[in-house]
């Protein structure tokens, strides 16, 4: 699709409520400026969608994409990467960063194979029972894969409702119940509309209201935000902290599992992992961690490697 950025070419209803003009004014904008993604094509069916989900979760797409490309070629389907080990999973994961997502897929996976004959659930409850699978990636998939009609609020959409409607920067760091309840209230009652809604509002925050430096000049609802109105508003809580990795456990958690998984399917002994950190107290608590996650396991004395290995 090619995209053509600015406001829609057509004049908002001066009778609408603000509420209807925002949802409008975001279809149309979307149905323009819609990146060409390869879960957003005709189609395609809820596995695509709830790979794609969990994959997004924290992670840009320009990242996201070789990955889940590789992914559904070798496991187009539930069933395919149940056959699999997890460990096949994790190696699969590479550096996506938070492999946890990568043993949740494959637990999600199985779970669908086995109770659901190898298709996602359209159903929310359902796909909420499924393992690891929170309130918002159900209601991603039932939205995005089957039309459903649910709240979808991730951090873009939280992000573009506080601005346009709360005349806030940023939302808070956990959705509250009136939050909920203005999404809600903004929700078209046709369910192929809202699913359509909730994928445009969240496109206009990744690629518009972001969190650094929205381009309200690119904004198709700049008229009707309350943020803007205000003078775009600093956030008054507590400055928020930005995320590190050097030094961290994380990054520990990440070099270690980077040679288990070029050692794959063998083993390693821990003397060789040992190398891979010089302060032994965070080391050992990465490695612990990983075990007590499930993303790796021993194999014999002092020997680790990544899980559901047949020896």
């Amino acid at each position: 699709m090619t995209a053509r950025h600015g406001r829609p070419d057509s004049s908002p209803d001066p009778e609408a409520t603000p509420g209807t003009r925002l949802v409008s004014q975001v279809l149309q904008w979307y149905a323009a400026n819609a990146r060409d993604l390869p879960w957003r094509a005709p189609g395609i069916d809820g596995w695509s969608v709830l790979v794609s989900e969990v994959m997004l979760q924290q992670t840009p797409v320009v990242r996201v994409l070789p990955v889940y490309q590789a992914w559904m070629t070798r496991w187009p389907t539930p069933d395919a990467l149940a056959a699999d080990s997890p460990g096949e999973a994790v190696l699969a994961w590479g550096r996506l960063g938070y492999p946890r997502r990568a043993l949740r897929l494959h637990q999600a996976a199985v779970a669908i194979t086995e109770r659901h004959d190898g298709v996602v659930p359209a159903d929310y409850d359902a796909l909420k029972a499924l393992p690891g699978i929170g309130d918002y990636t159900a209601a991603a998939v039932a939205s995005f894969a089957y039309g459903r009609r649910h709240v979808v609020l991730d951090t873009n959409v939280r992000r573009v409702l506080a601005r346009t409607v709360d005349g806030r920067e940023l939302p808070g760091t956990s959705i509250t119940a009136a939050e909920r309840a203005m999404a809600t209230a903004l929700l078209p009652a046709d369910p192929a509309t809202a699913a359509r809604w909730a994928v445009a509002s969240m496109e206009l925050g990744a690629l518009v209201c972001t969190a650094r430096s929205p381009r309200c000049e690119l904004c198709p609802v700049v008229a009707d935000c309350a943020w803007h109105a205000a003078g775009r508003p600093a956030d008054d809580g507590p400055p928020r902290k930005a995320q590190t990795y050097a030094g961290t456990d994380r990054q520990v958690r990440g070099r270690l599992l980077a040679v288990l998984r070029d050692a794959f399917p063998d083993a390693v002994p821990a003397d060789v992992l040992a190398t891979c950190w010089d302060q032994a107290e965070q080391r050992e608590r990465a490695l612990n961690g990983l075990v007590a996650d499930g993303l790796i396991e021993a194999a014999g004395d002092e020997m680790f490697r990544l899980p559901g290995v047949t020896p």
